[in-house]
Order: C-alpha cells, then sequence, then structure tokens
C-alpha cells in the first residue's frame, strides 16, 4: 500500500499533504454555499487550489525525501515546510472567508505586512527543496535506475525555477499581463482568455516535480531521453511564459472569435 510507503518514508509531509488534501474538500463545501466572489470568482476556489497545490507537493517531496539518507536535516525541513506553507493557506483561506485579497491586497499596512510575509514563506520554501534537489545530485542512489534520478534531478530543478516565477507577478501585484485581474478565464483555473497570464507557465513548471518522475519510472526509461524530455518540458514552460509577458492569451487561437 503506497499509503504505508509514504508513512515509513516521511510521516510529517504525509500529515501535512493528508491535511491540506481535506483542506481542498471542505474549501469545495463552503464554496457550494457561498455566494461571496473575489475579482468575479468564488472567494473559495483560490483556498482550493493553494490546498490541492500545497497537498501534492508535500505528498511529492514525501515521497523523494524517503531516498534520502535519514537525519535532522530531513526533519528541519519537514517543519520548515509545514511552517511557510501552513502559514500561506491558513492566511489565504482567512481572507477567502472575508472576502479579500490575499495577494497583491495592499488596502491596508497589514495586508501589504501579510503579503510580504507569504512571498517570504513561498521563498524559503523553495529555496529549502532546491537544497533537498541538490542532495540528489551530490549523495549515491545505487537503488534508484539513473534515468529516474535524473527525472526527479531535473523535475525539481524547474518546481524551483519556476516558482521563483511568482516573482514575476509578485512585482506587478497582479497575474495578468496586458490587462487587469479577473475577467474571462478558464473554468476555476480562471486562466485569462484575452491577456497574458504567467500562472500558466508556474502550474506548467512546478508541476515537472510530478509529471517528469512518473514519466520516465513508467513510460520513457532512458537517461538521455529523460534528460531530452525535461530540457523540452523546461523550453515549453519557458515558450509560455515569454507569450505570457507579451500580453498574449495562450488560448487566443481558441477564444479569438468570442470577445
Amino acid at each position: 500500500m503506497w499509503l504505508e510507503t509514504l508513512k515509513d518514508r516521511n510521516v510529517h509531509l504525509l500529515i501535512f499533504g493528508a491535511f491540506n488534501l481535506s483542506l481542498a474538500i471542505l474549501f469545495f463545501i463552503f464554496s457550494r454555499f457561498s455566494d461571496v466572489e473575489i475579482m468575479g470568482v468564488n472567494a473559495w476556489y483560490k483556498p482550493i487550489k493553494f490546498a490541492l497545490s500545497i497537498g501534492i507537493f508535500s505528498l511529492t517531496m514525501a515521497w523523494y525525501t524517503g531516498y534520502l539518507e535519514s537525519d535532522q536535516s530531513v526533519i528541519y525541513y519537514n517543519w520548515g515546510i509545514i511552517l511557510t506553507l501552513g502559514f500561506e493557506i491558513i492566511y489565504i483561506a482567512i481572507q477567502a472567508g472575508r472576502g479579500e485579497l490575499s495577494h497583491y491586497n495592499q488596502t491596508t499596512p497589514f495586508f501589504a505586512i501579510m503579503y510580504v510575509f507569504m512571498a517570504l514563506a513561498a521563498t524559503i520554501a523553495t529555496l529549502w527543496t532546491g537544497w533537498i534537489g541538490l542532495r540528489f545530485f551530490t549523495e549515491e542512489f545505487p537503488q534508484l535506475p539513473d534515468y529516474y534520478l535524473w527525472a526527479i534531478r531535473l523535475g525539481i530543478i524547474l518546481f524551483v525555477i519556476f516558482s521563483l516565477e511568482g516573482f514575476v507577478m509578485g512585482s506587478r501585484l497582479s497575474h495578468t499581463i496586458g490587462g487587469s485581474d479577473g475577467g474571462s478565464g478558464l473554468p476555476f483555473l480562471n486562466w485569462s482568455f484575452k491577456y497574458g497570464d504567467p500562472r500558466v507557465a508556474h502550474f506548467i513548471g512546478m508541476h515537472a516535480l510530478q509529471i517528469l518522475p512518473v514519466l520516465s519510472f513508467y513510460v520513457i526509461k532512458n537517461v538521455r531521453i529523460t534528460i531530452f524530455g525535461g530540457i523540452i518540458y523546461g523550453l515549453l514552460a519557458g515558450y509560455v511564459l515569454w507569450v505570457a509577458l507579451q500580453g498574449q492569451s495562450l488560448f487566443r487561437l481558441f477564444t479569438v472569435n468570442k470577445f
């Protein structure tokens, strides 16, 4: 049973991941009974997305850290992730419940400071995960196929790069380029149909953490193809970001006749 395996690998991140997935279900229930909207979208959609993302990330890193030599540094990493990302999801949920923005909110000094704390928490979690990735380059893993090991390395590298891409949006206090936040977008995710939206590349790049190792382990099973595939994947995410920076929607070809 994979849950038993995860428990043996990293029980702290397993519990935290399960907690966030449970929160996602709870927030979904809230969304069905709430008419409160932020930027034209149900206020609980953002907490749902973040809870799902944090939950999947935590379970993924619980699996990967299980390959590392068990030492105190992994325990420190676990608690670093729990504290930083736990703070984020709690604050995002509180703001949703109040019908207020969590991100980019500069309406009061308190909200502005909390946004800075959120950015700091996300940066710490990202760089700490990068340090975990560095260990996959410096330690020996004779039990792992080389192609799978390279997929983990590349997945973490791309995760770190495209997590830090959040500064593109943070520096602008907006996730839309070429227009204002809100408006027509992909259902639930709300990626803009009309303007550039760096969240698309953010999503694609960060989920290299799961996609590349799964593909390599179950499908590719080759070191060179894994590395090549990782490079292509990174270039794809980079292209999607470039499109967004031009103020163009990735979905413009499919929606050009709708506006």
